[in-house]
């Protein structure tokens, strides 16, 4: 696994770190980054790293947290636009929309990297390179490790399904690729699937829900770890054994998600790398002198079982 060299994967408006608003001065590279905001133990590194990062490369950063909406990003672009920035970066909220505030960039000849998120533009002239990880893959290893455990029964296995931000590209793209897996065997059956936005919280409150709804859960699939924690807290307070009662599949691979794998409280997770600030430095130097770069650059990373959480926790970086 490489979790630095080929980097990546899920406060206020306008918020600027350095500089000022006059854009690049002495041939310094300025970057404005919009971030989806701050809705998981994965955002918050996603952020450390590319700060981090900018700060190493040498590179003026302007960050903005969108706070899960759509019409932040667009005015932090436009207001990115407006500085003359040297490159914009950002990760999509949602998948859709970007087609305006994306030509409003080129007409002023300022690139753009989408990071960790994809948008579903047919124009991909809007953009210089996606940056990120496969989350079709990541939900077909998610689907995978389903039916290699249950593959010697006959019964039924009742599942659901804990998604991320409705129209989101993970969310999108880890739902049907895990069902394009299960839907092999019709004994998998997605019984409730429902968006947790996320979030440990929502996680906890939609899980409640389910347990309440279903008298039958065998299967948990999260569409990340902070939604898992919060469903382990309901599956606990329902008297239940998360890891056992109910097995539980995840995607991140964050710290806290790592500890309840190790713990048994979770069965499997597919991780998703957000140490993705180097690259994103190195790709952004690159566009912005005119360099050519691949139109996409896919995150090399793994899976852990519950030992081999064990085993990558004392020397985890997120």
């Amino acid at each position: 696994m490489t979790a630095l060299t080929v980097a990546g994967c899920g406060g206020s408006d306008d918020a600027s770190s350095g500089g000022d608003a006059g854009g690049p001065s002495g041939g310094k590279i300025v970057m404005g980054f919009s971030q989806v905001g701050a809705e998981s133990g994965w955002r918050t590194a996603n952020t450390k790293s590319v700060q981090e990062s900018a700060k190493e490369a040498g590179v003026e950063l302007k960050f903005s947290d969108a706070q899960q909406k759509q019409e932040n990003q667009i005015k932090a672009i436009r207001s990115f636009i407006q500085q003359k920035v040297s490159v914009i970066a950002f990760s999509p909220v949602v998948e859709s929309g970007w087609d305006t505030v994306l030509k409003e960039a080129r007409t002023a000849k300022i690139p753009v990297i989408l990071t960790d998120r994809a948008v579903d533009s047919p124009d991909t002239s809007l953009y210089k390179t996606f940056l990120g990880s496969d989350f079709v893959e990541e939900g077909k290893k998610a689907g995978q490790w389903l039916v290699d455990q249950y593959k010697d029964g006959k019964d039924p296995v009742n599942i659901v399904q804990l998604e991320g931000t409705t129209g989101s590209a993970p969310a999108n793209d880890r739902k049907s690729g895990f069902q394009e897996i299960i839907s092999a065997d019709p004994k998998f059956k997605i019984v409730a699937s429902q968006t947790g936005d996320f979030t440990r919280a929502k996680g906890k409150e939609v899980m409640d829900a389910f347990l309440k709804s279903t008298p039958k859960i065998d299967v948990l699939y999260a569409h990340n770890d902070d939604m898992a924690l919060g469903a382990i807290e309901a599956i606990e307070g329902a008297g239940k054994v998360p890891g056992k009662d109910i097995k539980i599949i995840s995607v991140d691979a964050v710290h806290d998600g790592m500890q309840a794998l190790a713990d048994g409280k979770i069965n499997y997770i597919v991780e998703c790398s957000p140490l993705l600030g180097p690259q994103l430095m190195d790709l952004a130097k690159k566009v912005v002198n005119g360099e050519q770069v691949p139109p996409r650059v896919v995150t090399e990373e793994t899976t852990f079982t519950q030992d081999q959480a064990k085993q990558a926790l004392p020397n985890r970086k997120y």
